[in-house]
């Protein structure tokens, strides 16, 4: 008996046709036309599978990502599971795979896919990319490097992923170093290992508030004493260059810390990682001197979500950031 792939369906473009006008795309449970076309496709794989839902991914929730990851370890535990494949929308699929990179601690791979284009599509990716995505789950090779995205035959790291283009199919990069490997009609290669210390944080719900907040050039940070009032636990300031921000920022940071809430800087840079270089005040030493924390070069969107986990899980930031 070959491998068995669980495969969990929870919506996106890959899901979606165009409406009786053909003018735009509403979603569309097409979940058991896919396993009929990839099953003869891939005959040395059983497949089960999974109906979580059929949303658009800007309704996934950080709540839905820990169902997810619990389903997972459920099933992994009561079946022979060999490998899992998760279909997504495109727009948060980075997110619930770091979240789950996070959350997982199992010696499978994890694989999250989607399409650019809609299933009556010209073009539509979808399909392939559930093939390629099923190949690099079916691989050795494959376990023991964290949760992986497939799409346009490229694999890229949980961690190091973004989506990068709006409609571009090639849009989910890692800038900074290039894919994991790719697939290459049947055969998965990688070329290197992803650059990232391995984490497993397993809260039992998420339970704690975290907000991300962008500096822009005369940001006066006010926004911060709205998250102070509204009782956030955490907030990550996507910061400027090296992790620095203006001087009035800089303060509502510093109220921010003396009311308990746990600040993560990161960059808007699209690549490199924040460090204390700069000493002027709003500088990232002096950020740090505050008791700021380096989500040293985490997307801040990737940051939060590791935030949001280490503090539902009632963890010491410190120890993670």
């Amino acid at each position: 008996m070959g491998k068995t792939i669980l495969i969990i369906f929870t919506g996106g473009t890959i899901t979606m046709s165009s409406d009786e006008m053909k003018t735009k795309s509403i979603l569309h449970d097409n979940h058991l036309e896919l396993l009929e076309k990839i099953r003869p496709k891939i005959p040395e794989a059983e497949f089960e599978f999974i109906l979580y839902s059929v949303l658009p991914s800007p309704s996934i929730t950080p709540n839905d990502m820990l169902e997810i990851g619990k389903i997972i370890d459920r099933e992994y535990k009561n079946k022979k599971i060999d490998g899992v494949v998760i279909t997504h929308g495109t727009d948060t699929l980075e997110e619930t795979a770091y979240f789950l990179d996070l959350y997982t601690d199992l010696p499978i791979p994890i694989v999250l896919t989607g399409s650019m284009r809609s299933f009556d599509e010209f073009g539509y990716d979808g399909l392939s990319n559930l093939i390629s995505a099923i190949l690099v789950a079916l691989d050795p090779n494959s376990a023991d490097r964290g949760v992986l995205v497939c799409l346009n035959d490229e694999i890229n790291s949980a961690v190091e992923v973004q989506k990068t283009h709006t409609i571009a199919l090639d849009t989910f990069k890692s800038l900074e170093f290039g894919p994991l490997g790719i697939v290459d009609e049947r055969t998965v290669h990688y070329y290197r290992e992803a650059t990232y210390k391995n984490e497993t944080i397993k809260p039992t719900s998420i339970n704690k508030k975290v907000e991300i907040v962008k500096v822009v050039s005369g940001s006066d940070g006010e926004i911060i004493d709205y998250y102070i009032d509204k009782g956030v636990n955490g907030l990550v300031i996507e910061a400027l260059g090296r992790g620095n921000v203006t001087v009035a920022v800089a303060n509502k940071i510093k109220d921010a810390i003396a009311n308990n809430i746990a600040v993560v800087i990161t960059s808007r840079c699209p690549m490199g990682m924040v460090k204390g270089s700069y000493s002027y005040e709003g500088g990232g030493h002096h950020l740090r001197k505050l008791g700021t924390l380096s989500g040293s070069s985490l997307t801040s969107e990737k940051a939060r979500l590791k935030l949001l986990l280490v503090l539902s899980a009632n963890l010491d930031p410190k120890d993670y950031f």
